[in-house]
């Protein structure tokens, strides 16, 4: 019996302390409070080195507000916050200096949260949390694109590789769906 009552009462302080012990877990970065974020559209920033676009970063993120009434008024300017962030990545650079292929999370955090805040207004509006960031290039490569890469889009030397030469034939039997001749045709015809 005291057995089962130490059992007990071990379940039940262990059921208890769990939440506190998983609060204090993170790394620093505390979690926002439930409702009190927005989740944005998605966010195409382009991505150049020296003038020349490289390719696009997708970003998915939320917008962390003070308060579930903050909320509100963020989805009443949902509009004009997301204009608001395509002018910005499209006027100012948002990679790294030492990699134009990444983007610079803090910076881009700084501009975006400042923007929100300019049209919700400074109290409501606490930071970005960026959910995820892919870069996808302008011109895929065949390392990124795998094995099967469409003709047009090869490169020219395979391309050429893969014709066949000028006075060779491209193969000995016929593909399955090539026309029949008129001849043989006259013939299979019911009557």
């Amino acid at each position: 019996m005291r057995r089962a009552a130490l059992l007990l009462s071990l379940l039940v302080f262990s059921l208890l302390s769990t939440p506190v012990l998983a609060a204090g877990e993170g790394g620093g970065k505390k979690r926002p409070d439930p409702g009190t974020t927005v989740e944005m559209p998605y966010l195409i920033a382009p991505m150049s080195q020296d003038g020349k676009l490289l390719g696009y970063a997708y970003i998915t993120s939320k917008l962390i507000c003070s308060s579930p009434d903050a909320c509100i008024a963020v989805r009443d300017k949902l509009a004009f916050i997301q204009d608001a962030f395509i002018r910005d990545v499209n006027a100012k650079p948002c990679s790294l200096a030492n990699d134009p292929r990444a983007v610079d999370k803090e910076q881009l955090n700084t501009r975006l949260t400042a923007n929100a805040k300019r049209i919700v207004g400074d109290r409501k509006v606490v930071s970005m949390l960026f959910l995820s960031i892919n870069f996808a290039p302008l011109h895929p490569s065949e390392s990124t694109m795998g094995e099967n890469v469409p003709p047009p889009e090869r490169a020219p030397d395979q391309a050429a590789a893969q014709k066949p030469a000028a006075g060779a034939s491209a193969s000995t039997t016929a593909p399955k769906d090539t026309a029949v001749p008129a001849e043989n045709a006259q013939k299979s015809r019911p009557k």
